[in-house]
């Protein structure tokens, strides 16, 4: 494949902070103005971790995790030699879009296969809320990775799957060796790409303006900047 001098590369994160706000893309991709960056949820990182060693247990047998057939997933985890790249954060599912110059990629956290030969697409969640919820930025997560795969010529299942650890607050820390315990529960969501195309040509046409987007006053540092700039100008 031929990439040109102008390619951009494009994360899964970076477009839906274009979704989310475009002049804070702009900012970030132009004048490499980021946001500022929230704590490091280090034991959603743990369970992520824990949950891909346990899959890839069942992976390497070719059997269905107990969790998969709690919920009557007919599905195994994919066997694929690219497992370990498709997960890797800074490599991950890549594909060139040619319309705009743009690299995607994305780390993925699981894929399943079906009996039908479909890829399933699996995300990890970590909660400690009572009800596990599907927030909007999760469906288009999922959305993202399978376009991603269907752009690299596999089969893909428009339902994928999120598993959600949600902790057990029955069980506390009393006895003598503690431990944290998690629930494990698995969601199905229908993906719907149609939206991809055209969010990668309108973030293309915001970054080839040399003026960034008017602030988005439902963007929380928007709101911010504004307050700080008009707060100045009363000092």
């Amino acid at each position: 494949m031929w990439y040109t001098f102008k390619m951009i590369k494009l994360s899964r994160s970076k477009i839906d902070l274009f979704l989310e706000c475009p002049r804070c893309f702009w900012l970030e991709m132009k004048k490499g103005i980021r946001r500022p960056q929230p704590a490091p949820y280090t034991i959603n990182s743990a369970i992520d971790i824990l949950l891909k060693q346990e899959f890839d247990i069942y992976r390497e047998k070719q059997k269905p995790h107990p969790a998969m057939e709690k919920f009557k997933i007919k599905a195994v985890p994919f066997n694929h030699p690219e497992i370990s790249n498709w997960r890797n954060t800074f490599n991950g599912v890549q594909f060139y879009h040619e319309p705009t110059d743009f690299f995607i990629f994305g780390g993925i956290d699981d894929v399943w296969i079906n009996s039908k030969d479909e890829l399933i697409i699996v995300d990890y969640k970590a909660t400690g809320a009572n009800q596990h919820k599907i927030y909007d930025s999760y469906g288009r997560q999922m959305e993202i990775y399978q376009w991603l795969f269907r752009n690299n010529n596999f089969l893909v299942s428009d339902v994928g799957y999120f598993v959600f650890a949600r902790v057990n607050k029955e069980n506390g820390f009393e006895s003598e060796s503690p431990v944290l315990s998690f629930d494990l529960f698995i969601e199905p969501y229908k993906g719907d790409t149609s939206w991809i195309e055209q969010t990668l040509l309108s973030a293309k046409k915001v970054l080839e303006s040399e003026t960034p987007p008017d602030p988005s006053f439902t963007c929380e540092f928007c709101k911010y900047c504004h307050n700080v700039y008009n707060a100045q100008l009363d000092i």
